[in-house]
């Protein structure tokens, strides 16, 4: 069965760091980009950063430049977002999602995993 799910949420103190995986199961990441989107109560869903299929490729939203990072283990059909220096401002639940090429865009998207809450506050 085609399967994204995310892990490795939690509670952390501002400028703490976590760690997120996306696991794929049914199917093979190595086809995919991989996007990281959050949600927050009340907000709409924004893209965090993206991953192309070969890796080759990434991007960040400006708020989470220099912060967080991206990559992927095709091996393990896993993508990671390591996630440090956090600030309250991060709280949310992070979303993994497919797509053939890297999209700022969660419409665009066509499977998604069901979230990991992440809570940064002291």
């Amino acid at each position: 069965q085609l399967q994204l799910v995310e892990s490795g949420g939690g509670l952390v103190q501002p400028g703490g760091s976590l760690r997120l995986s996306c696991a794929a199961s049914g199917f093979t990441l190595d086809y995919y980009a991989i996007g990281w989107f959050r949600q927050a109560p009340g907000k709409e869903r924004e893209g965090v950063s993206c991953i192309s299929s070969s890796g080759g490729s990434t991007n960040y939203a400006d708020s989470v430049k220099g912060r967080f990072t991206i990559s992927r283990d095709n091996a393990l059909n896993t993508v990671y977002l390591q996630m440090n220096s956090l600030k309250p401002e991060d709280t949310a639940v992070y979303y993994c999602a497919r797509r053939l090429y890297c999209s700022g865009y969660a419409n665009e998207y066509d499977y998604w995993g069901q979230g990991t809450q992440v809570t940064v506050s002291s």
